[in-house]
């Protein structure tokens, strides 16, 4: 065993001394309550608001300090990412907006802030593409498998998202890092938006679809392929696989054949 901790020591002293996720995690936490959900009085104060944001910059430039590859302490990062937060804050109301009109279970916005598992994905991704930008990609990733975690749906944060995204129900969506998505498309659970190959050699092509405005995508279709294009105004119905371009104003099907027999006669079939 001795030489085994002797391995493990090593790995240590050449892998990056990092934050415990823990800490992370709690950062997100605070600011998608400060933005999106009023669980307490104090948060009608314009003067405790911009308290609490004062202290998630503090919380945050230690954490980004782990992360940088700048290798310095000038606040650049956090800069950037809070004067971001004022547009992500917008884009992600809207895209919740977008969520309310869409599903008829939805009673209210507040029901779509609090407690939607897709729109905590879709505000996660928010935050962790505009990390990415930054080139801070592990905090951006680690922040992204938080979201998935937490809710089975995995967006990359490499991958670039137009306005008003809505998922519903969610559970099993895999959206891949160099995916493209317009404006106003709705996909339901299931939905993976992928490579066609794995090969370690395509990291730096792009490896996933593009899907343009206005698209549907139902539940459990599979869409591969980085020249794969999905056209304006399209649906995809449930359980295809696409690893072709369709064009705009498209509807793509797969159909299954049902029977119902009783007694070895068919009473019905589809």
């Amino acid at each position: 065993m001795n030489s085994f901790y002797q391995e493990i020591a090593k790995q240590h002293q050449e892998l990056l001394i990092l934050p415990e996720k823990k800490l992370i995690h709690l950062f997100i936490d605070d600011l998608f309550v400060i933005l999106f959900s009023n669980t307490s009085k104090s948060h009608e104060s314009e003067a405790t608001i911009k308290y609490k944001f004062n202290q998630l910059k503090k919380r945050f430039d230690e954490l980004v300090q782990d992360f940088s590859q700048k290798n310095d302490h000038d606040k650049e990062q956090t800069l950037t990412f809070f004067n971001a937060i004022p547009h992500l804050h917008k884009k992600t109301i809207n895209d919740a907006l977008s969520i309310f009109t869409k599903d008829p279970a939805a009673k209210s916005l507040e029901e779509v802030l609090y407690s939607y598992p897709g729109f905590f994905a879709i505000a996660i991704y928010r935050f962790s593409h505009q990390l990415w930008k930054q080139d801070l990609k592990l905090l951006a990733r680690t922040i992204s498998e938080y979201a998935h975690i937490k809710t089975s749906i995995e967006i990359h944060p490499g991958a670039q998202i137009g306005n008003d995204f809505a998922i519903d129900h969610g559970t099993g969506i895999v959206i891949g890092e160099t995916t493209i998505i317009g404006d106003n498309v709705q996909l339901f659970q299931g939905v993976t938006l992928g490579a066609l190959s794995v090969k370690k050699e395509d990291a730096f092509i792009k490896r996933h679809p593009t899907i343009e405005d206005n698209v549907i995508i139902y539940s459990n279709s599979t869409i591969l392929g980085g020249q794969t294009v999905v056209g304006s105004d399209s649906i995809i119905g449930g359980n295809v696989w696409l690893t072709y371009t369709v064009p705009s104003n498209s509807i793509v099907y797969h159909k299954n054949e049902i029977k119902i027999k009783d007694n070895n006669a068919i009473v019905f079939s589809e």
